[in-house]
């Protein structure tokens, strides 16, 4: 099952923060935050919670599973790859649809 690098906002963070924080520890990079969280390709607040997917095309540092512990693997995919995936959360298809029409 594939699910997007990222997680939960702690207290006294806000969504870019908590961007920046998941990435160097889901992908052990480091990634300037946006400008500020308007920046997000999509958000989503239908599905019981808040979700924020965000376009990030520069970072700093080799791209590895730094949380083994959490992930089997990671893996790049295309638009055309979506519908063939096994996704975390049903909504993802139509999100990450929009997200690469509006993120590219």
């Amino acid at each position: 099952m594939w699910d997007l690098p990222g997680g939960h906002v702690r207290d006294g963070e806000d969504a870019r923060q908590a961007l920046v924080r998941e990435l160097g520890e889901e992908l052990g990079v480091r990634v300037d935050p946006p400008a500020h969280a308007a920046h997000a390709v999509v958000r989503d607040t239908d599905a019981g919670f808040e979700m924020s997917i965000w376009m990030i095309d520069t970072w700093e540092g080799e791209i590895m599973n730094a949380a083994p512990d959490e992930h089997d693997a990671i893996g790049w995919f295309t638009a055309d790859d979506v519908g063939s995936l096994r996704l975390a959360h049903s909504r993802y298809p139509e999100l990450l649809l929009q997200a690469f029409r509006t993120g590219m």
